[in-house]
């Protein structure tokens, strides 16, 4: 576990989110690309977190069509037997992207698990903050869980939802019919 946690008494007050969960320096693209599975989440804006606790299960994929910045961002949702989906076109900088004109700045953070992607969701200038941990694997194993459970207590963020792994998925939309790639309502709360 990467989190200065156990200093938090000492020093009075939160530490800076560079400093409990650091950024990745760069993101490896190889490692990046395909479809993942969203296992755990936390948010912190109580609403949201009700949310979230009714999504049956959720996705993020990555591509890169031989750019090392230029990159595909899709998100699926399945919430009462519906499929939601969202599509972006976003340039990396470094470690991080942003999206929905600028509202939205997303950040790459390390994570302990092998072959997750752990997002960091900066909403309207800190207004919201979310973090998604998103697995190649449906289930994690119960130290890679409590990592991340861990790493969101010492934010002070809520206790994050754990996805049910025997829920279904939405089938990948297909990218052939422009048409069909669509981009939610954004209120946060698809974040």
């Amino acid at each position: 576990m990467c989190c200065v946690c156990h200093h938090l008494p000492l020093l009075g007050a939160p530490e800076p989110l560079s400093l409990l969960w650091p950024p990745l320096a760069q993101v490896d693209l190889q490692h990046l690309e395909g479809r993942r599975v969203l296992v755990a989440g936390s948010l912190s804006y109580l609403p949201f977190m009700e949310d979230l606790k009714h999504r049956d299960s959720a996705t993020a994929s990555f591509s890169s069509n031989n750019s090392t910045t230029n990159i595909s961002f899709k998100r699926s949702m399945l919430r009462d037997n519906k499929c939601h989906y969202a599509s972006y076109n976003i340039s990396l900088e470094g470690s991080s992207f942003t999206f929905d004109n600028g509202s939205v700045n997303t950040t790459f953070m390390h994570t302990s698990c092998h072959d997750c992607v752990l997002l960091s969701f900066d909403v309207e200038s800190g207004k919201r903050l979310h973090f998604y941990l998103f697995s190649r694997r449906r289930q994690l194993e119960q130290e890679e869980i409590e990592d991340f459970r861990a790493q969101v207590k010492c934010l002070s963020m809520p206790p994050p939802v754990v996805m049910d792994p025997t829920k279904g998925l939405c089938p990948e939309q297909p990218t052939s019919d422009p048409a069909a790639e669509t981009k939610e309502e954004t209120d946060g709360k698809k974040d």
